[in-house]
């Protein structure tokens, strides 16, 4: 059995996985829709203009702890009886997929200054929804490689 970061790591394949993981958080942001969708796309254009390489800089820099934390999630998935995808599995959970990828944030958050901790504590349910919606589209990308 093979481990996830293997697979989405590998020299010719990170490319590839950021390229995807760029665009999948594109599209998310793109779809959302109401006023917070506004505000997600207006805070994303003005991130965009200010410095256009910080979404896939910051993807980049945390690919391996998202990763790491899926990790445990694939194992589970590998010891099963293998009826259904890992895309159809990490759908079935993505509440727990969602929970881990922002333990990624969550940890840094705890290290971080009163205000920023007090902000981001603040936004964390709401950025809980975000990815439990993005799942899908995630579960997607990690498909196409395995």
């Amino acid at each position: 059995m093979s481990e996830l970061k293997a697979i989405l790591l590998a020299d010719g394949v990170r490319p590839k996985v950021l390229a995807d993981a760029r665009r999948l958080v594109e599209s998310e942001v793109q779809a959302k829709g109401g006023i917070s969708g506004l505000a997600i796309k207006a805070g994303y254009k003005a991130v965009q203009s200010v410095k256009p390489t910080l979404v896939p800089d910051a993807l980049n820099n945390l690919l391996d702890r998202f990763v790491e934390r899926l990790e445990p999630i694939f194992a589970q998935w590998q010891s099963g009886d293998g009826n259904q995808t890992f895309e159809s599995y990490m759908v079935g959970r993505k509440r727990e997929v969602a929970n881990a990828l922002l333990g990624v944030t969550d940890d840094r958050a705890r290290s971080s200054s009163g205000v920023v901790k007090k902000t981001y504590e603040k936004l964390r349910p709401q950025g809980e929804k975000n990815v439990e919606a993005a799942v899908p589209g995630l579960a997607s990308l990690i498909q196409k490689y395995l």
